[in-house]
C-alpha cells in the first residue's frame, strides 16, 4: 500500500495560514528575573526602614559631591533630562508603545489601554511605598532643581524605567527583538540618565533611584507575565487561509 496524502496542488492547512506569531518571553526566566528584583527591592526596602531613612555612608559621600559639582552646563543638562521622567512624557511613551503594540484598531486600543494601565498602576504602587516608608529626601540646601514628597522609592527613577520597558515592548511587537535592540539600548540609557540626574541634583539620595529601578523591573517581569491574556500576540490574516 502507499501512504496517500494531499491531493497535486494543495497545501497544508497549517502551511496557509501565514507566519506564526512571535513567541512571547519565556515564563520560567520572567518570574525568576521578577523573583530576583523583587527580593533585592525588598532588601533596599527593609534596608531603608530599620535605619529609619538614615543614608548609608556611601549615600551621604554621593550627595556630597553632587552639591559640590553643581556648575554649568551639567545642571541645566540635568534639569531638562530629569523633566522627562514624569509628566506627560512617561506617558506620551506608553501611547506610543501601544500604538506600536498592535495590528489593527481594536488591537491598538487595547494596547494601549493596557500600557498606560501598568504605568498608572506602577506609580499607584510606588506612591504608596513612598508614603509607608516616609524617607526623608537630603537636605533642602543642597538641591539643584525641584523635588516634592517623601524619597523612597524614587519617583522619576521609577516611572522612566516603567516607561522605557513598555516602549521597548511595544517596539519589539512591531519589528522583533534583534532589530530592536539598538532602541532597547537607547531608552535604557535614557532611563539611567533620568535616575542619575535625581542624584547629581541632590532631591534624592542613590538608594532611592535603585529601588525605583528595582520596583519597576519587578513590575515590568509582572506585567509581561500577563501579556499573553491582555494583547494576545496574533497577526491580521492569520485566522484565514491566504491564496497564492
Amino acid at each position: 500500500m502507499t501512504a496517500s496524502g494531499p491531493p497535486p496542488g494543495s497545501e497544508p492547512h497549517a502551511a496557509r495560514r501565514g507566519p506564526a506569531p512571535r513567541p512571547g518571553p519565556g515564563t520560567r526566566p520572567l518570574l525568576a528575573v521578577a523573583a530576583v528584583c523583587a527580593a533585592l527591592f525588598t532588601a533596599v526596602a527593609v534596608t531603608v526602614s530599620v535605619r529609619h531613612g538614615v543614608p548609608l555612608g556611601p549615600e551621604q559621600a554621593a550627595i556630597h559631591w553632587s552639591a559640590a559639582h553643581h556648575g554649568e552646563p551639567l545642571r541645566s543638562i540635568a534639569r531638562v533630562l530629569t523633566a522627562t521622567g514624569t509628566g506627560t512624557v512617561p506617558y506620551l511613551l506608553a501611547v506610543l508603545a501601544g500604538l506600536l503594540a498592535g495590528r489593527d484598531a481594536r488591537g491598538r486600543l487595547r494596547a494601549v489601554g493596557c500600557a498606560v494601565l501598568v504605568l498608572a498602576a506602577g506609580q499607584a504602587i510606588r506612591y504608596g511605598l513612598m508614603e509607608l516608608l516616609a524617607r526623608p529626601r537630603p537636605p533642602a540646601l543642597d538641591w539643584a532643581g525641584p523635588a516634592s514628597g517623601y524619597a523612597f522609592p524614587s519617583g522619576h527613577a521609577t516611572t522612566s524605567a516603567l516607561a522605557a520597558g513598555i516602549l521597548a515592548w511595544g517596539i519589539a511587537r512591531r519589528v522583533g527583538p534583534a532589530r530592536a535592540r539598538t532602541w532597547w539600548a537607547v531608552l535604557a540609557v535614557w532611563a539611567a540618565g533620568v535616575g542619575l540626574t535625581r542624584v547629581y541634583l541632590a532631591v534624592h539620595w542613590p538608594g532611592d533611584v535603585v529601588g525605583g529601578w528595582l520596583l519597576a523591573a519587578t513590575l515590568l517581569c509582572l506585567a509581561l507575565l500577563l501579556e499573553p491574556l491582555a494583547v494576545p500576540r496574533t497577526r491580521p490574516g492569520n485566522a484565514h487561509p491566504t491564496n497564492s
